[in-house]
């Protein structure tokens, strides 16, 4: 029971790290096909600024993740990495690369160094993700086993490879909404209209993956096939299905209100339905959540530590978007350093 209960909250912590941190890797996207320096500034400035207060802090959902498998899950966090240690590995130095081309760029006060950074960052935002998605269609499509050993074949497949593109589409769609919104709320509707068309191509490209992923799994991944056509998973199919509807729907009206919960919510219907495809496997056919769960003692502190986390970080989260969305953590110009100072002299 307690590692039912274990796995459903690893399964909610990767749906929030692939909304929240999808959001950070699809700006990364857009930065990268924004065009030269000067057809592409308007844009970037945009990602930069819409990113700063943020961006950071979507990384503690993968910590989140990571804690509860090695943790909860020590036997599938020992085969996952062991099979898929080169794409996991190459996720992770993305990771840090891109965080650092994204602190560098800025600062940075010469053209070919600022060029320099931010190819690393907006490159990490293309191969972090797709090699993320690779990993867990491997996983998904039940290669990986006890007796499997790290082979090119454990993500290079094709459920693996369309995972991966998945992710970076996901990425991009959910990026281009929420820097549509930002724009919106920086007055800047040439911006607004720029990344709406953006979000539109991709959640096209996403819905058409995601039919040639569910053809694909009915030969490639039978049982997440199943499991995505019935029962639970198939609820969460159709969804996100709705969601992108909506979402399209939101896209085009002049407010685009809500079109970041519908974005959200095609994403995190798409994450929940393949974690109850999976059920009830960690890795389909080969290992159940009990059999990869580790000693009951450890679930129970676990399941503590645990809510005592979400207790602490779920409403400081909470906050710091609303704060955000609200413009309230918005940097000092230099009128307003101006106007400070003119006051402290009278």
């Amino acid at each position: 029971m307690i590692a039912g209960v274990i796995a459903v909250v690893l399964l909610l912590a990767v749906a929030a790290y692939a909304c929240a941190g999808g959001t950070d890797y699809g700006a990364g996207f857009w930065d990268l096909v924004a065009g030269g320096a000067e057809r592409g500034e308007r844009p970037r400035r945009l990602i930069d600024h819409a990113m700063a207060p943020v961006w950071e802090v979507n990384n503690v959902w993968l910590i989140f993740v990571l804690v509860i498998m090695w943790t909860g899950f020590p036997v599938f966090f020992q085969r996952a990495f062991t099979a898929m240690w080169l794409p996991l590995a190459l996720a992770a130095v993305g990771i840090v690369l891109r965080g650092a081309g994204f602190a560098l760029r800025k600062p940075a006060r010469r053209p070919a160094r600022r060029r320099l950074y931010g190819a690393m960052f907006a490159l990490s935002s293309l191969l972090t993700p797709f090699f993320l998605g690779a990993a867990v269609g491997g996983v998904a499509s039940g290669r990986v086993t006890a007796a499997t050993t790290a082979s090119a074949d454990a993500w290079a497949n094709p459920t693996s490879i369309l995972f991966g593109l998945l992710a970076i589409a996901t990425t991009a769609l959910l990026g281009a909404v929420f820097l549509a919104a930002d724009a919106r709320r920086f007055a800047a509707p040439e911006l607004d209209g720029y990344f709406r068309r953006r979000a539109l191509a991709a959640l096209v490209v996403v819905a058409i993956l995601a039919v040639v992923t569910l053809f694909v799994t009915h030969g490639d991944a039978p049982h997440i096939w199943h499991g995505l056509t019935h029962g639970v998973g198939l609820v969460f199919v159709v969804v996100s299905a709705l969601a992108t509807l909506a979402t399209a729907w939101l896209l085009i009206r002049p407010s685009g209100a809500w079109s970041r919960v519908t974005a959200a919510g095609v994403v995190a219907s798409a994450v929940l339905g393949w974690g109850t495809a999976q059920r009830p496997y960690l890795i389909p056919t080969s290992l159940t959540v009990a059999e990869g769960a580790g000693a009951p003692t450890t679930l129970r502190w676990l399941g503590l530590v645990t809510l005592v986390a979400l207790v602490l970080i779920v409403p400081a989260v909470a906050l710091l978007y609303w704060l955000d969305t609200r413009g309230e953590l918005e940097g000092l110009t230099d009128a307003d350093l101006r106007r400070q100072g003119a006051g402290d002299e009278g």
